[in-house]
């Protein structure tokens, strides 16, 4: 492959791609505050958590196969088709006019999503030495924090004083300026040859990965069968997944990739961050609110510093590789990671939210070198025509570890609340977190308050774990001494694929 875009050119990719991302971010959040305006005109609201998994489920399904695709046929039309699946998902959802229907066009908008992520990503780590990047996906990383504050506002003031349909349609002008970037601004050239798609593969991956995110997410209310229903449909697609990729010339997913020790455990350590990542702020707010007596804004700020730490640490990624060089920078953010998770384990029921939102921050920082390392290791490792898998493998496994985090956290505080509370305090204390208004109720109830308090102590402890993992899985990461940066041969691949 031969990228000719220019210096001066790069800026305008990396405007198109941060508003491709600032879409897929915002969409997370917009739709959160519209809800109940939604349901209220829609009805169904037995269906109201599917019109947010149908969007997640496919994002996080489509992400291994849009970066084997970008492989194939390059990176501008493979984000082009995701953004254009998108925009289209978008624009039909502001004319559902069911539940039903909202929930299949919000499935087609995150096929879409799928795609924006892991290109994004690799298309910096096609322009970029390892040594700017730091400062470029920084600055992608700010537009996931930008979009989970400007997310809820823009959600409420749009459903005030406008129709809620552009809460969905608000992404077609953004959309097409980017579209129009991309054409004007990214340039390639991809080896033509005749491309064989491993549609069997990519059709017995999203199932099995469908299969088992359903299951995660619906495990505390799906019955028996269902649960075993959703396990032999995801172990039998699983086998016959791996048997198939083995056996095919063009996998979906390189077996052989996956396994290599780099992505290997850059993945693992990408999946426990995410679990424990995840995991957090899960937890994290309810405690602010229920035992410590906080506002919904005083847990969201403490929860708003995790947001602060990451991207701050990815732009400053790239001065410390320079001044201590990348292993050790590596060291560094996997011990911060478990520093800050510690620091849940120091709060009491009398405790400031600062001291959340500290451990919130250095999980944050740790996690954004952790991330944006593993990256940038893993780009280096491979060439052009794998980059795009390589990069969706490490998208795809913190997705998951975000499912498994949220799951685990709060299977882990039903334990703990069945295991401090007598019956009738359990009850009790589940009737106050069904209500709206309950969290505030619990803190001023102190025998209630205590069982919380010890009943959260456990999904502590988990984060915890799961942070102390993460930390042995980064000291795992194979690092190669770099000498110099022009001389390295780490960096040969994206200054080539640079100029």
């Amino acid at each position: 492959m031969v990228n000719t875009v220019t210096p001066a050119g790069r800026p305008f990719v990396i405007a198109s791609i941060m508003l491709a991302t600032f879409m897929a971010a915002i969409e997370a959040t917009i739709v959160a505050t519209a809800m109940p305006t939604i349901v209220g005109q829609l009805g169904g609201f037995t269906y109201f958590s599917w019109v947010f998994s149908a969007y997640l489920l496919a994002q996080s399904t489509t992400t291994v196969i849009y970066g084997k695709l970008s492989d194939l046929f390059g990176r501008k039309p493979t984000l082009i088709v995701g953004i254009v699946l998108l925009l289209a998902g978008s624009l039909l959802c502001g004319f559902a006019w069911s539940m039903s229907s909202l929930i299949v066009f919000r499935l087609i908008q995150g096929l879409g999503a799928g795609a924006i992520n892991p290109i994004t990503m690799t298309i910096t780590g096609d322009l970029y030495k390892l040594e700017e990047r730091g400062r470029v996906q920084g600055i992608m990383a700010s537009v996931w924090a930008i979009s989970g504050v400007l997310g809820p506002l823009a959600g409420g003031l749009i459903v005030s004083h406008i129709s809620w349909a552009w809460i969905f349609w608000i992404n077609l002008p953004f959309g097409i300026v980017t579209i129009i970037g991309l054409l004007l601004f990214l340039h390639e050239s991809v080896e033509t040859h005749k491309a064989r798609i491993d549609y069997t593969g990519a059709g017995l991956f999203s199932i099995s990965i469908g299969s088992l995110l359903i299951l995660l997410t619906e495990s505390t209310k799906a019955g028996a069968g269902t649960l075993l229903l959703l396990i032999a449909v995801f172990a039998t697609t699983g086998l016959l997944f791996l048997a198939h990729e083995r056996r095919t010339p063009e996998p979906i997913v390189s077996i052989a990739l996956w396994t290599r020790r780099l992505v290997a455990t850059s993945n693992t350590a990408n999946l426990l961050a995410g679990m424990a990542l995840f995991g957090l702020t899960t937890v994290l707010p309810i405690y602010v609110q229920g035992v410590l007596g906080g506002s919904p804004v005083v847990a969201g700020l403490a929860l708003a510093a995790l947001i602060v730490g990451w991207p701050l640490s990815v732009m400053l990624s790239g001065r410390l590789y320079r001044s201590f060089g990348i292993q050790r920078t590596l060291r560094v953010g996997s011990v911060l990671f478990p520093l800050g998770a510690a620091f849940l384990l120091l709060l009491g029921p009398h405790s400031s939210p600062a001291l959340a939102a500290l451990g919130s921050f250095l999980m944050g920082s740790g996690m954004g070198v952790i991330s944006i390392t593993s990256i940038a290791l893993v780009q280096d490792s491979v060439e052009w025509s794998m980059r795009g898998s390589a990069t969706a493998s490490l998208v795809f496994s913190r997705s998951l570890g975000s499912t498994i985090g949220a799951t685990a956290m709060g299977t882990l505080l039903n334990i703990g609340i069945t295991h401090y509370g007598t019956g009738e305090l359990a009850r009790r204390l589940h009737d106050l977190l069904n209500q709206p208004s309950g969290l505030a109720r619990l803190a001023g109830d102190p025998s209630i308050r205590i069982v919380f308090d010890q009943a959260l102590r456990w999904s502590f402890v988990g984060v915890v774990a799961l942070a102390a993992l993460t930390f042995v899985a980064t000291w795992l990461i194979p690092v190669v001494k770099r000498s110099t940066p022009e001389t390295s041969a780490g960096v040969q691949a994206p200054q080539a694929a640079s100029h």
